[in-house]
């Protein structure tokens, strides 16, 4: 379903990304145009290769586009030199990777707090408090990683994704190191964070269930979005994946 302009935390207009020249140019993305809508938990899907984490990438302000605008909050960020889109990620994005990225020589605490420590900026006790909530680790602060599971370490990267209250968080395949159970302890506190908190959160993955716990999925194939579904379940995001994969040898 389109998203309204007005309620869209990110947005691509005609958005392509080419690597290489000639006979070994690849068009990872071809015009692609698509919203997000704040408050919403998107799922980004497609077969390897599709340009899903391309477009992820270059919608967080991670890689540049070839041609086409990126926008975050309205801001456009394709005209903005390398500080101040430095300073739009730290301080208007989250970001959670399937690598969790933790120091390991810093408690899970000093690992959620460490973007605002970097900006030099002291966290909101309140905030924190919730966020601590959020994640259920509040036995566990004072745990190296190497002290935390899996899933408890995602956790923590998603809590520290969420400190400095960004706009939007930017998930990329954040369960593919877990385990069934603790990828859905990791999902259903981004879905949460999403209903109850009205986060913004856009996710990477290949796998249907992850993606069903999003409010809406779109699918990618050869650089372009060729579905988009609302309130999708694991099956049926499997039944659209297989057509397209089914598509993919005929052609």
């Amino acid at each position: 379903m389109p998203v309204d302009i007005a309620t869209a935390a990110a947005r691509a207009d005609v958005l392509s990304k080419i690597y290489g020249e000639g006979e070994a140019e690849v068009r990872a993305l071809d015009g692609v145009s698509v919203s997000f809508a704040k408050g919403r938990f998107t799922a980004i899907m497609g077969p390897s290769g599709s340009g899903k984490s391309t477009l992820m990438h270059v919608c967080a302000g991670l890689d540049e586009a070839t041609s086409g605008t990126a926008s975050i909050g309205g801001t456009d960020l394709t005209t903005l030199k390398d500080a101040d889109l430095t300073r739009l990620r730290r301080d208007r994005v989250g970001f959670i990777f399937q690598a969790f990225n933790l120091v390991p020589t810093l408690t899970a605490l000093e690992n959620i707090t460490l973007p605002l420590d970097i900006a030099g900026r002291k966290p909101d006790p309140e905030w924190l408090d919730r966020i601590i909530d959020m994640v259920g680790l509040r036995d566990r602060l004072g745990s190296k990683p190497s002290q935390l599971s899996g899933g408890q370490q995602q956790r923590v990267a998603a809590a520290r994704a969420l400190i400095t209250r960004p706009e939007i968080i930017f998930a990329d395949e954040p369960t593919g190191n877990l385990d069934s159970r603790a990828g859905a302890e990791v999902l259903g506190f981004l879905r949460d964070s999403a209903d109850s908190h009205g986060q913004t959160v856009v996710m990477v993955t290949h796998d249907p269930t992850a993606a069903s716990y999003a409010h809406r999925v779109i699918f990618l194939a050869d650089g372009q979005i060729v579905d988009d579904m609302d309130d999708p379940t694991a099956d049926l995001v499997l039944e659209r994946m297989k057509g397209f994969e089914a598509k993919g040898r005929r052609s």
